[in-house]
């Protein structure tokens, strides 16, 4: 195992609410980029350490990006 019994890992901030960034926008890809796998998938709370107001933002905001091909379904 990784972690002793019992110890819980230190807690991630969210960096929206470090840079006290208000919305998150779509056509920011370097962002946006942190926060999908290899793969493209969107990373969940608990990976990226997002707050649940931001992590719905990023959520909106990559699948905006998406959209008009900024960012890719699916990496080969």
């Amino acid at each position: 195992m990784a972690r002793e019994r019992g110890r819980k890992g230190k807690r991630k901030v969210c960096q929206f609410c470090v840079d006290k960034i208000v919305g998150v926008d779509f056509k920011d890809t370097n962002r946006l980029r942190r926060y999908l796998t290899e793969r493209g998938k969107i990373l969940p709370r608990r990976i990226s350490g997002n707050c649940a107001k931001h992590q719905r933002q990023v959520t909106i905001a990559v699948k905006r990006a998406r959209q008009v091909a900024l960012l890719p379904y699916t990496v080969e």
